[in-house]
């Protein structure tokens, strides 16, 4: 089994999702707008956190 499919199909959306608001992120600071930058820099830790959480409360379910 493929490490793509142990993770499924919501998990690596969210996980590509993540990476393009840190892109994006960057971006924005980089080009001067550093308080947007920051603001949505944080969002990515967050979708992170749910995806944990999320994940932690399905595996106790079992």
């Amino acid at each position: 089994m493929s490490f793509f499919q142990k993770m499924g199909t919501g998990n690596l959306l969210m996980l590509i999702l993540c990476i393009a608001i840190i892109i994006v992120a960057e971006y924005l600071f980089l080009t001067g707008n550093e308080l947007h930058g920051i603001f949505l820099g944080l969002w990515a830790p967050t979708l992170l956190g749910v995806m944990i959480y999320l994940k932690l409360v399905s595996h106790e379910r079992k």
